[in-house]
């Protein structure tokens, strides 16, 4: 047996954090009997509810996804469109990890671990993410140098961990690591200084990198890196 808020968050529901809130408002009831208490203990075979919604507790499943161009980061979309989920065939229900613009490719993580997936999310714990950036135009010395001290953007500051050319001489193509996660970030810190992004691919996420993982495939995370991922999150508490 285990609380029921773990119950709730195992099932990929939501975090174990806003699952102790769901209950303490009231709104779950086990074998129809609303319960209040986080700590509430639960068998795999009692009947768990919240808001009229039967909530059954799976295996916790962790994927890292190499997504293409063209789908969304959501699990459904009213207007028809493809989805990351679209890609993903196994029985339990999962949700990404936080966004990847339409167009941007590249890794993004699929759980139906709520805790680990709010941890990752939090901008407490600085997850970074590397990105390689393609722009419209030759990105200038000047510019450079003002970007990797930081811009003041309408949400906030934002300097780069790192940024750099990819190659020599080569000024279109650039890595840059951020651990924000606000929407289009990266876009929106290039238009900044007149840049548009042609081109943006994620190619790392805390400690994942593609190695081969081809688009619009999926691999299954081990059990191993799963604990790397969590002691990384630990360092951080």
């Amino acid at each position: 047996m285990i609380y029921i808020a773990t119950y709730i968050s195992h099932s990929g529901y939501t975090s174990r954090r806003n699952a102790i809130a769901l209950v303490k408002s009231g709104r779950v009831l086990v074998n129809n009997v609303i319960v209040t208490d986080p700590t509430t203990k639960v068998a795999d075979n009692d009947i768990v509810v919240i808001d009229g919604k039967v909530i059954t507790s799976e295996k916790y499943v962790y994927l890292l996804f190499n997504k293409p161009a063209g789908c969304i980061t959501t699990t459904s979309d009213e207007n028809g469109r493809k989805t990351v989920l679209d890609y993903i065939k196994i029985k339990e229900r999962v949700f990404p990890i936080g966004r990847l613009d339409q167009d941007t490719t590249g890794l993004l993580l699929l759980t139906n671990d709520g805790n680990l997936a709010q941890q990752l999310m939090h901008p407490r714990f600085e997850i970074e993410k590397e990105y390689y950036v393609t722009l419209d135009k030759p990105l200038e010395k000047n510019d450079f140098d003002k970007l990797k001290k930081g811009i003041h953007l309408s949400d906030g500051f934002l300097k780069p961990d790192a940024l750099a050319f990819i190659k020599k001489r080569d000024f279109l193509h650039l890595s840059i690591i951020i651990h924000s996660g606000k929407k289009r970030i990266i876009r929106r810190f290039f238009a900044y200084l007149g840049y548009e992004v042609t081109a943006l691919d994620r190619v790392r996420y805390a400690i994942f990198k593609k190695n081969g993982l081809k688009i619009g495939i999926y691999r299954e995370i081990t059990e191993y890196e799963v604990r790397q991922l969590q002691e990384q999150i630990k360092k951080k508490i």
